[in-house]
Formats: structure tokens, C-alpha cells, sequence
């Protein structure tokens, strides 16, 4: 194996984690979101969990952050809290679950 190989394969490994903990990440952190918003909504206990798994089996199935937002805002319009608002709470749960996997480790 030459030394383009072994770089190649690093290369390529590198890559493989890094999705695998991008993956892992988005999934925590819509789940944080999803038990965030469902306190909002007033849910507790076993419907609250069930609204948080909602969120990450959903994304499994191609769902984009914008996808994610669109409907948790949409639960979540009766309350008074914007988009934005929603969107700066995901971000605070993607780093959470980001510091949350380096711990895992």
C-alpha cells in the first residue's frame, strides 16, 4: 500500500466519523429541541417524551434543520415564540449535544 493509499483511507475514515457524529448530534440535539418545545406545550412525562422522539425519527427520514424548525414553530405558534427564536434554541441544543458526545467518548 502506498502512501496516497494510507492517506486516501485516512482521508476517507475521517470522513465516516465525522458524519456518524454529525448524525448523532443532529439527533440529540432534536431531541433536546423536542423536550424544550414540549415543556412549552405544556407536555410532561411519557407525551413529551414521545413529542422529543417524533422530532429525531422524523429527521431520519431526510428531514432538514429547516424542516425541523418549520415544525416545531408550528407547534410551538400559540405561544408567542418566533422562528428565530426556535432556530437560536436548536443551535444552543447542537452544541449541547456536540459537548455531550466529546463527553461520551
Amino acid at each position: 500500500m502506498t502512501t496516497f493509499d494510507k492517506r486516501e483511507q485516512g482521508f476517507e475514515a475521517k470522513f465516516v466519523h465525522d458524519e456518524e457524529l454529525m448524525f448523532r448530534a443532529t439527533a440529540r440535539s432534536n431531541k433536546l429541541l423536542g423536550l424544550w418545545a414540549a415543556s412549552r406545550l405544556g407536555l410532561n412525562g411519557d407525551a413529551a417524551t414521545s413529542y422529543a422522539t417524533t422530532l429525531v425519527t422524523d429527521h431520519l427520514q431526510d428531514r432538514t434543520m429547516d424542516e425541523v424548525l418549520d415544525r416545531v414553530s408550528g407547534d410551538l405558534a400559540g405561544t408567542g415564540l418566533a422562528r428565530e427564536q426556535i432556530a437560536v434554541k436548536l443551535q444552543e441544543c447542537l452544541h449541547q449535544a456536540m459537548q455531550q458526545l466529546e463527553t461520551d467518548r
